[in-house]
């Protein structure tokens, strides 16, 4: 296994991951779930409700971002292909991105910036306020995700605080089971990725190795 990461760490993919066009190509993915909102928006394709169907469309691809974002180190050390580190914190970024188009179209067009009642909902709906406990860690990571910030805050107490993006995750699961009505099944398989890439992350294996959980996120 060891012998057959090393031949992937050298192949073909690990040359791509390592290309100059690799990170605009990651960039410009990002972007695409941003232009079929905006597409279905336009088309009418958001339904009878579209205000309310960006929102959830907004908040799914924030949650299936970080998850990829999580998935990356595994990956890494799964195949051996150490060049997927570098796309970790933008596919981050993106998810905070997502989040932030959220958190912005609940605010200022369903509740038309209305802060008395936005408040009302943190504080008497539940799903909300684990939600937006979800969106303030992502915005804390965010803020502190440059060279910069680890340098202000220290490699160890920046890797401490980054570990936080678990929490976001878990709260941004909770969030979505919540939110939806009776019995139905796609916030679950969320919560089962997340506990399982959490598992994997702490989890000795004899094809990865460990999985050190104090390896940046």
């Amino acid at each position: 296994m060891a012998a057959a990461q090393k031949n992937l760490a050298k192949g073909p993919v690990a040359r791509a991951l390592a290309s100059r066009w690799a990170k605009p190509a990651v960039f410009v993915l990002g972007l695409v779930p941003l232009g079929w909102m905006v597409w279905l928006g336009v088309s009418g394709g958001l339904g009878a409700e579209p205000v309310a169907e960006a929102v959830r469309q907004s908040g799914l691809w924030a949650l299936r971002l970080l998850l990829v974002a999580l998935a990356v180190t595994p990956l890494r050390i799964l195949t051996g292909q150490a060049g997927l580190a570098r796309f970790r914190r933008m596919i981050g970024l993106f998810a905070f991105f997502y989040a932030l188009l959220h958190v912005s179209v609940y605010v200022g067009v369903d509740q038309f910036f209305d802060w008395a009642a936005v408040w009302k909902d943190i504080v008497k709906r539940p799903y909300i306020t684990v939600g937006m406990g979800a969106f303030v860690i992502l915005t804390a990571l965010a803020a502190t995700s440059t060279n910069g910030m680890v340098r202000r805050l220290g490699g160890r107490r920046w890797k401490a605080l980054h570990k936080a993006v678990f929490l976001a995750g878990a709260a941004g699961c909770v969030h979505y089971v919540m939110l939806v009505k009776g019995w139905q099944y796609p916030p679950f398989v969320y919560a089962a990725i997340l506990l399982g890439l959490v598992a994997l992350r702490y989890t000795k294996s004899p094809a990865a190795g460990r999985l050190s959980p104090s390896y940046r996120t």
